[in-house]
């Protein structure tokens, strides 16, 4: 069934659990996310980011998500991931998403404010939910980003709790991505994580954390982010690595792989993905 984003927040942040948020560019990703969240019977979210409109266009991967989300026997939240301009985000709210996010984090903390401001408004109408960032979610330097810590100061690579409350209070939102040392993507060296810093930002806005860039990070740092206050986790890279791997294992174990056809290749893929889904919904699950 079709949920706002904060019907599912609020359960995880009352019960200090995490709720998966899966970015899903394609159909098999979309059936392997449905298929466990059903099989586990719980909540799930569907997401798609404004960065993958070149690889797969919102108009049509967006009444997919939709539809799986009305036709699945628990709730799920369908979500536009880093929306980076307004009119984006209004494409999302007409087709029907539950809940948008605004990434204004890369501007100066006054832009960020005006442009989350506008979001917020935009959805209100829509009776739409709306997540924004504070803070920077290292981006890997080898991947012609300029995020590395070496380049951000401490107070753009970890969110501020005091600043964290003045942005909530000033913009209105229903959750808040932050910045605690994670990072976007396959990492060169392991992220460091202040996992306390989620704890201090939780007690000062009183609102679900988010999570952006789990690459790297352990179970136990995920579950203890969770316990201190992340409810949603965002989760591609390494779903999408799965797919790729699930493919490469099917050639491999063929006698002809010149025969195999693309729906068996996608059909691997979904199910490499679908193992990858469950072991990430049984960690976040963890409170």
């Amino acid at each position: 069934m079709l949920v706002r984003l904060s019907t599912l927040l609020q359960k995880a942040y009352d019960g200090h659990f995490g709720v998966g948020a899966f970015n899903t560019p394609n159909l098999e990703a979309v059936r392997a996310v449905i298929a466990v969240a059903e099989k586990r019977g719980e909540g799930v979210i569907l997401q798609h980011a404004e960065l993958h409109e070149s690889l797969m266009p919102l108009e049509i991967i967006g009444p997919v998500m939709l539809a799986a989300a009305k036709a699945a026997s628990v709730p799920v939240a369908v979500h536009l991931d880093h929306g980076e301009h307004l009119d984006y985000l209004k494409k999302a709210l007409d087709l029907g998403f539950t809940s948008v996010m605004i990434d204004a984090s890369a501007k100066p903390y006054e832009d960020n404010v005006a442009l989350t401001k506008q979001a917020v408004a935009l959805a209100k109408p829509y009776e739409a939910d709306v997540e924004a960032e504070l803070g920077r979610v290292i981006r890997p330097a080898s991947g012609g980003g300029t995020d590395d810590p070496k380049h951000l100061p401490p107070e753009a690579a970890y969110t501020d709790p005091e600043a964290a409350k003045a942005f909530v209070d000033a913009t209105g939102v229903d959750c808040l991505a932050i910045a605690f040392g994670t990072a976007h993507g396959v990492y060169e060296s392991k992220p460091v994580l202040d996992v306390n810093r989620v704890a201090e930002v939780r007690e000062a806005v009183h609102l679900p954390l988010v999570m952006h860039g789990g690459s790297g990070v352990t179970d136990d740092e995920m579950q203890k982010a969770i316990q201190n206050g992340i409810c949603k986790i965002n989760y591609f890279t390494y779903m999408s690595l799965a797919g790729g791997a699930g493919v490469r294992n099917l050639i491999d174990s063929t006698q002809n792989p010149e025969s195999l056809r693309f729906d068996q290749m996608a059909q691997a893929a979904q199910d490499a993905m679908q193992a990858d889904v469950e072991k990430a919904m049984g960690i976040f699950a963890v409170s």
